[in-house]
């Protein structure tokens, strides 16, 4: 398993096929996430009303995983995110959500 999430930098972790991911909001991830989903501020809202898709959460957590292993593919990804349901992804998501409004 990789090093532990460090809350002081908004990290997260999720547990992926049994191996601990972190979730890093870094500006570049940020950047990242932000070409393919929209505007951040946008995605925020839409969280706060009930309306991020699971697509985009999807979206969110792979653009912001601290070290991605090489073997990771997209479409894995997404299938483990489904297996871990929304319950499993809330507290992630969360913190990242949090992070990307507060900053450092």
């Amino acid at each position: 398993m990789s090093e532990r999430a460090n809350a002081l930098r908004g990290e997260a972790e999720l547990i992926f096929g049994g191996e601990r991911l972190v979730l890093r909001p870094s500006f570049a991830a940020l950047v990242a996430a932000e070409e393919e989903l929209g505007s951040l501020f946008d995605l925020v809202e839409r969280a706060a009303n009930g309306r991020l898709k699971l697509c985009e959460v999807a979206g969110l957590f792979w653009h912001v995983i601290r070290d991605r292993p090489d073997d990771l593919t997209r479409e894995a990804f997404g299938e483990e995110v489904m297996a871990i349901g929304l319950t499993g992804l809330t507290p992630p998501l969360k913190t990242l959500l949090k992070q990307i409004l507060q900053g450092r």
